[in-house]
């Protein structure tokens, strides 16, 4: 039997379960290769972000901005793009791009649910058709002869509708089960992403703006020397102990304006022109 066959013994509700298997199988690749590409790369993505967030949150915010292609990347980003917010601003910004990605992500399903629910009704609705046709031409006297014979041929041509229509629903309901749990498992890498870049960024925030950040404000390279310059003060016994800061601090927003900015003149000793005037 070949398709054409098929087709003509199906009736008319062939041809919409035909557009609806187009829909469905352009559908189904699409999101294939979409879940693909994204299930092979967020693991990577997630893992050099927040390596470079341990050390520089500028140089995390260029390693999110590089995968902005990604939705992982997307979501990562979408913090760390804002200007030393708040910490709770930071979850917000997190919050707001993992239900927005995760919207994009549920993109096709409504049609494969269209799919599902319309393609058993079209087969039926086929079968039913064909059932009409066959039984219209029975009279009461033919019965138990012969005649009836292309009755039952017709009850079976007629069938083929509602196995057509049962097929496409079954394979779309297999792929979008599928999609279903790619998106459950993706929820999960999303959660644990935003949780463990929440969790630098507060630690950061402590230790920029906290309550100690506030009490000691060491330059760098106080901190490395262990001394101050001609200060004569020794360096505490359990300062060469410590192990090195791994969360950064965040940058501290400056000043724009030209008094915010130290005069070299006057830091070396030299008299201001203006002064001497």
């Amino acid at each position: 039997m070949t398709i054409w066959e098929l087709f003509d013994k199906g009736g008319p509700a062939m041809w919409p379960l035909f557009a609806l298997s187009i829909l469905s199988l352009s559908i189904t690749v699409e999101r294939l290769w979409f879940w693909v590409n994204v299930l092979n790369r967020e693991t990577e993505i997630v893992k050099q972000v927040l390596e470079a967030a341990c050390y520089d949150w500028n140089g995390a915010m260029a390693t999110a901005r590089r995968f902005n292609n990604q939705p992982i990347g997307r979501l990562l980003y979408a913090p760390l793009r804002l200007a030393n917010p708040d910490p709770e601003v930071f979850r917000l910004a997190l919050e707001a791009a993992a239900d927005e990605e995760l919207a994009s992500m549920r993109r096709g399903e409504k049609f494969l649910e269209a799919v599902i629910a319309l393609s058993p009704l079209l087969g039926l609705l086929g079968t039913v058709l064909g059932l009409i046709r066959s039984l219209g031409n029975i009279r009461l006297g033919d019965l138990g002869t012969a005649s009836t014979e292309g009755v039952t041929i017709g009850i079976g041509e007629a069938l083929v509708s509602t196995a057509s229509g049962l097929v496409v629903a079954i394979v779309s309901l297999a792929f979008y089960r599928l999609f279903q749990v790619f998106l459950f498992t993706q929820v999960k890498v999303f959660r644990r992403a935003g949780s463990e870049l929440e969790l630098l960024y507060r630690q950061s925030w402590a230790l920029t703006y906290g309550p100690n950040a506030t009490q000691e404000e060491p330059a760098p390279t106080t901190i490395e020397s262990g001394s101050g310059s001609g200060s004569g003060a020794k360096p505490s016994p359990d300062s060469s102990d410590q192990a090195p800061q791994m969360v950064p601090r965040l940058n501290k927003p400056l000043d724009s304006s030209p008094d915010s900015f130290p005069d070299s003149s006057r830091q070396d000793g030299a008299v201001d022109p203006s002064s001497e005037a």
